[in-house]
Protein backbone atom coordinates (compact mmCIF):
# COMPACT_ATOMS: atom_id res chain seq x y z
CA UNK A 1 0.00 0.00 0.00
CA UNK A 2 1.37 3.92 -0.85
CA UNK A 3 1.97 6.25 1.80
CA UNK A 4 -1.22 8.46 2.06
CA UNK A 5 -0.88 11.93 3.56
CA UNK A 6 -4.46 13.80 4.62
CA UNK A 7 -4.10 17.06 3.84
CA UNK A 8 -6.10 20.25 1.77
CA UNK A 9 -5.66 20.99 -1.25
CA UNK A 10 -5.97 23.63 -2.85
CA UNK A 11 -6.46 24.47 -6.45
CA UNK A 12 -8.00 27.28 -9.07
CA UNK A 13 -10.25 27.80 -11.41
CA UNK A 14 -9.09 30.18 -14.42
CA UNK A 15 -10.47 33.05 -12.77
CA UNK A 16 -8.17 32.33 -9.79
CA UNK A 17 -11.33 31.35 -7.26
CA UNK A 18 -10.02 29.09 -4.94
CA UNK A 19 -11.16 25.70 -4.54
CA UNK A 20 -10.02 24.10 -0.61
CA UNK A 21 -11.21 20.25 -0.55
CA UNK A 22 -9.52 17.52 2.01
CA UNK A 23 -7.67 15.08 -0.16
CA UNK A 24 -5.46 12.21 0.76
CA UNK A 25 -2.00 12.44 -1.80
CA UNK A 26 -0.52 9.62 -2.55
CA UNK A 27 2.92 9.21 -2.20
CA UNK A 28 4.68 8.85 -5.38
CA UNK A 29 8.58 9.31 -5.33
CA UNK A 30 9.50 12.43 -5.10
CA UNK A 31 6.14 13.78 -5.47
CA UNK A 32 2.53 13.63 -4.88
CA UNK A 33 -0.29 12.22 -6.92
CA UNK A 34 -3.41 13.93 -6.53
CA UNK A 35 -6.31 11.30 -7.55
CA UNK A 36 -9.79 13.01 -7.52
CA UNK A 37 -12.92 11.40 -7.67
CA UNK A 38 -15.22 12.55 -10.94
CA UNK A 39 -17.26 14.48 -11.13
CA UNK A 40 -15.47 17.63 -8.40
CA UNK A 41 -14.37 20.94 -8.46
CA UNK A 42 -10.73 19.82 -8.08
CA UNK A 43 -10.76 17.57 -10.79
CA UNK A 44 -11.92 20.45 -13.05
CA UNK A 45 -9.63 22.87 -11.59
CA UNK A 46 -5.96 20.66 -11.90
CA UNK A 47 -7.15 20.19 -15.94
CA UNK A 48 -8.09 23.97 -16.28
CA UNK A 49 -4.89 25.14 -14.05
CA UNK A 50 -2.10 22.61 -13.71
CA UNK A 51 -0.67 23.60 -10.03
CA UNK A 52 -2.11 22.78 -6.56
CA UNK A 53 -1.29 23.39 -2.43
CA UNK A 54 -0.90 20.48 -0.52
CA UNK A 55 -1.77 22.57 2.98
CA UNK A 56 -0.96 20.81 6.21
CA UNK A 57 -2.73 21.65 9.04
CA UNK A 58 -3.35 20.29 12.60
CA UNK A 59 -7.08 22.09 12.49
CA UNK A 60 -9.17 19.21 12.11
CA UNK A 61 -12.64 21.98 11.67
CA UNK A 62 -10.54 22.63 8.30
CA UNK A 63 -11.43 19.24 7.18
CA UNK A 64 -14.73 18.82 8.51
CA UNK A 65 -15.93 22.60 7.22
CA UNK A 66 -15.20 21.17 3.59
CA UNK A 67 -17.32 17.87 4.22
CA UNK A 68 -19.86 20.39 5.64
CA UNK A 69 -20.73 23.79 3.64
CA UNK A 70 -17.97 25.42 5.93
CA UNK A 71 -15.40 26.26 3.04
CA UNK A 72 -14.50 29.30 3.33
CA UNK A 73 -11.06 29.48 4.76
CA UNK A 74 -8.21 32.09 4.87
CA UNK A 75 -5.81 31.26 1.89
CA UNK A 76 -2.85 33.82 1.16
CA UNK A 77 -0.76 33.84 -2.12
CA UNK A 78 1.84 30.80 -2.98
CA UNK A 79 5.39 31.73 -3.45
CA UNK A 80 5.74 29.26 -7.08
CA UNK A 81 2.35 28.60 -8.39
CA UNK A 82 -0.61 30.80 -8.99
CA UNK A 83 -3.03 28.72 -6.87
CA UNK A 84 -3.34 30.23 -3.06
CA UNK A 85 -2.92 28.30 0.22
CA UNK A 86 -4.28 28.15 3.47
CA UNK A 87 -3.34 30.91 5.65
CA UNK A 88 -3.98 29.28 8.74
CA UNK A 89 -1.56 25.96 8.05
CA UNK A 90 1.98 24.63 9.48
CA UNK A 91 3.60 24.03 6.31
CA UNK A 92 2.79 23.62 2.54
CA UNK A 93 4.17 22.06 -0.58
CA UNK A 94 3.30 23.73 -3.68
CA UNK A 95 2.99 21.16 -6.52
CA UNK A 96 2.48 21.33 -10.76
CA UNK A 97 1.05 18.57 -12.39
CA UNK A 98 3.41 16.52 -14.63
CA UNK A 99 1.74 13.67 -16.04
CA UNK A 100 -1.90 12.51 -15.85
CA UNK A 101 -2.85 9.28 -16.18
CA UNK A 102 -7.28 9.14 -17.25
CA UNK A 103 -8.98 7.04 -15.10
CA UNK A 104 -12.73 6.74 -15.37
CA UNK A 105 -13.58 7.21 -11.80
CA UNK A 106 -10.78 8.90 -10.58
CA UNK A 107 -8.07 9.87 -12.60
CA UNK A 108 -4.24 10.36 -11.47
CA UNK A 109 -2.59 13.65 -11.54
CA UNK A 110 1.51 12.81 -11.11
CA UNK A 111 3.02 16.21 -9.28
CA UNK A 112 6.74 17.33 -8.69
CA UNK A 113 6.91 19.43 -5.96
CA UNK A 114 7.64 22.92 -7.21
CA UNK A 115 8.49 24.45 -3.52
CA UNK A 116 8.28 23.73 0.19
CA UNK A 117 7.66 25.76 3.34
CA UNK A 118 7.29 25.64 7.41
CA UNK A 119 4.96 28.29 8.97
CA UNK A 120 4.12 27.06 12.48
CA UNK A 121 5.21 24.50 14.68
CA UNK A 122 3.64 21.31 14.83
CA UNK A 123 2.85 20.28 18.35
CA UNK A 124 2.46 16.89 18.03
CA UNK A 125 -0.84 14.21 17.85
CA UNK A 126 -3.99 14.60 19.62
CA UNK A 127 -5.92 11.31 19.26
CA UNK A 128 -9.33 13.06 18.77
CA UNK A 129 -7.90 14.91 15.86
CA UNK A 130 -7.47 11.57 14.16
CA UNK A 131 -10.57 10.35 14.66
CA UNK A 132 -11.95 13.78 13.75
CA UNK A 133 -9.99 13.06 9.94
CA UNK A 134 -11.78 9.51 9.98
CA UNK A 135 -15.01 10.09 10.66
CA UNK A 136 -15.11 13.01 7.83
CA UNK A 137 -13.61 10.66 5.44
CA UNK A 138 -16.41 8.02 6.48
CA UNK A 139 -19.05 11.30 5.84
CA UNK A 140 -17.37 12.15 2.60
CA UNK A 141 -18.68 8.72 1.61
CA UNK A 142 -22.39 8.08 3.04
CA UNK A 143 -23.53 7.66 -1.11
CA UNK A 144 -21.97 4.47 -1.22
CA UNK A 145 -20.65 2.88 2.38
CA UNK A 146 -23.56 1.32 4.51
CA UNK A 147 -25.14 2.71 7.21
CA UNK A 148 -24.12 -0.05 9.58
CA UNK A 149 -20.55 0.73 8.61
CA UNK A 150 -20.12 4.26 9.39
CA UNK A 151 -21.98 4.21 12.32
CA UNK A 152 -20.16 1.40 13.77
CA UNK A 153 -16.89 3.42 12.72
CA UNK A 154 -18.38 6.31 13.99
CA UNK A 155 -18.93 4.81 17.60
CA UNK A 156 -15.69 3.29 18.26
CA UNK A 157 -13.97 7.06 16.98
CA UNK A 158 -16.29 8.95 19.48
CA UNK A 159 -14.11 7.89 22.46
CA UNK A 160 -11.34 9.36 21.26
CA UNK A 161 -13.55 12.83 20.80
CA UNK A 162 -14.60 12.25 24.46
CA UNK A 163 -11.31 12.24 26.22
CA UNK A 164 -8.91 13.90 24.30
CA UNK A 165 -10.69 16.75 22.26
CA UNK A 166 -10.15 20.61 23.12
CA UNK A 167 -12.47 23.12 21.73
CA UNK A 168 -11.79 22.83 18.02
CA UNK A 169 -11.78 19.08 17.96
CA UNK A 170 -15.46 19.25 19.59
CA UNK A 171 -16.74 21.49 17.24
CA UNK A 172 -15.43 19.97 14.20
CA UNK A 173 -16.54 16.40 15.53
CA UNK A 174 -19.99 18.42 15.90
CA UNK A 175 -20.50 19.40 12.73
CA UNK A 176 -19.14 15.53 11.06
CA UNK A 177 -22.21 14.11 13.36
CA UNK A 178 -24.76 16.40 12.20
CA UNK A 179 -23.83 15.88 8.31
CA UNK A 180 -24.12 11.83 9.19
CA UNK A 181 -27.25 12.35 11.36
CA UNK A 182 -28.52 15.20 8.33
CA UNK A 183 -28.00 12.32 6.13
CA UNK A 184 -30.03 9.29 7.25
CA UNK A 185 -32.66 11.74 8.17
CA UNK A 186 -32.12 11.81 11.54
CA UNK A 187 -32.55 15.70 12.29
Amino acid sequence: MPLIRETIVTTADPDGRVHIAPIGIIADGEGWIIAPFRPSTTLDNLQAVPFAVANYTDDVRVFAGCLTGRADWPTVAADKVPVRRLGGSLAHAELAVAQITEDAQRPRFHCRVVHTAAHAPFQGFNRAQAAVIEAAILASRLDFLPREKVEGEVAALKSAVEKTAGPAELEAWQWIADRIAAHYGDR
